[in-house]
């Protein structure tokens, strides 16, 4: 609004600054990730609602991704009140909406140590058998050692969860706000660590 041509020049000249130092941010963080050196952490505090699995993943997951691997030693039937399988299912919804076009999940998880071993397998199986109406192969194996708890996209971004994709608490009734829409859950206190790296391990 100023009339100052002086004022005006030094204006833009400012913008002109502030907008070529954030381009160079972007490339620079661009090249950190494709470098390999990207690193993300999130805090989700106890009793944080609004991270749902859309709101973890979406960015990293681009038209490219077809293949997705996912450690969690406890997709199981329940485990302290929680149904495993619901949340590995509601993150399997979430690869099939897109927008990526994922063909193959790779899960390595646990046995159930108890009396839901079978049930533990028999969900797993009809995942198995609703994915692959939709076009997308669900390979299951388990280890007794596996500790760790990370998903990996093959486009490079690996995400690694404390809590595994356990975060949530349980619903306080079956219709009770949150307990279908996940971003309206009250969650665990749990840190996620975001990385890229060129080469991405298979298992």
């Amino acid at each position: 609004a100023t009339k100052d041509e002086a004022k005006k020049h030094r204006y833009r000249q400012k913008i002109s600054e502030y907008m070529t130092r954030a381009e160079d941010i972007k490339k620079h963080i661009e090249k950190e990730k494709q470098d390999g050196k990207y690193h993300k952490q999130i805090r989700i505090e106890e009793n944080a609602t609004g991270f749902g699995y859309e709101k973890l993943f979406q960015e990293y997951l681009t038209e490219i991704v077809s293949e997705v691997w996912v450690e969690d030693p406890y997709i199981r039937h329940v485990h302290q009140a929680i149904l495993q399988l619901y949340n590995f299912l509601r993150f399997c919804e979430m690869l099939v909406k897109g927008p990526c076009k994922v063909k193959t999940i790779h899960l390595l998880t646990s046995y159930d140590e108890g009396n839901g071993r079978s049930q533990q397998i028999s969900g797993l199986e009809e995942i198995q058998q609703s994915l692959r109406n939709y076009g997308v192969t669900l390979n299951i194996a388990f280890s007794s050692s596996i500790h760790d708890r990370e998903i990996r996209f093959n486009n490079g971004w690996m995400i690694k969860i404390g809590r595994g994709l356990d975060y949530f608490k349980k619903p306080q009734g079956r219709f009770s706000i949150g307990y279908c829409d996940f971003d309206l859950r009250p969650c665990h206190e749990t840190t996620v660590d975001v990385f890229h790296t060129k080469h991405t391990k298979k298992m």
